[in-house]
């Protein structure tokens, strides 16, 4: 059985750090492409950021380019996401999720329909 458990989350003041990790059991990530999502409350599900199974390719959503990076060890089967100069409007329930790295895949990866198996969820709040 596939899963994926997010961690890493917690309360961070405005202009904080934090590390999420997910890690994958039941199934190897070297063929998946990895995406971080993210809920607020009363707001739909919006991509984070994505890698390919190679991790030679990586994109981010305009609102955090510059402050978080995306990683991953596939030797330990998990995936990172940096989270650096956190601001309040980052608070939500970050998910990740895996998809095969098929074509196209790359290119869609902060959209949610090619992901397939999802984690249950971090919550982050930035607050002072």
């Amino acid at each position: 059985q596939l899963q994926l458990v997010e961690s890493g989350g917690g309360l961070v003041q405005p202009g904080g750090s934090l590390r999420l990790s997910c890690a994958a059991s039941g199934f190897t990530l070297d063929y998946y492409v990895i995406g971080w999502f993210r809920q607020a409350p009363g707001k739909e599900r919006e991509g984070v950021s994505c890698i390919s199974s190679s991790g030679g390719s990586t994109n981010y959503a305009e609102s955090v380019k510059g402050r978080f990076t995306i990683s991953r060890d596939n030797a330990k089967n998990t995936v990172y996401l940096q989270m650096n100069s956190l601001k309040p409007e980052d608070t939500a329930v970050y998910y990740c999720a895996a998809a095969l790295d098929v074509t196209a895949v790359q290119a869609m990866c902060l959209m949610a329909s090619p992901f397939r198996s999802w984690g249950q969820g971090t919550q982050v709040t930035v607050s002072s």
